[in-house]
């Protein structure tokens, strides 16, 4: 994923999670759509993440796509 569709992906996310907040301020949401918006929350921290990686990766002269993917319980060389 490049970054234009990960900016996509974010607009996409944003949309979505503004839609179900304006059901919310109207008290039309329902349960299920409550744990979406919190789907989204994780789901977008997640693309912004992945974007700065992606930018720092490139500052410092290396190709963004080449980046390998650390096992998701290893957190800052800490195993968990």
């Amino acid at each position: 994923m490049d970054d234009k569709e990960i900016m996509k992906h974010i607009q996409e996310l944003v949309d979505e999670e503004h839609h179900l907040l304006k059901l919310e301020e109207e008290g039309k949401i329902q349960g299920d759509q409550r744990q979406r918006v919190k789907d989204l929350e994780v789901g977008l921290d997640q693309c912004w993440d992945l974007l700065r990686q992606r930018r720092a990766r490139r500052n410092a002269g290396q190709n963004p796509d080449d980046a390998q993917v650390r096992d998701p319980n290893i957190v800052e060389n800490y195993r968990q």
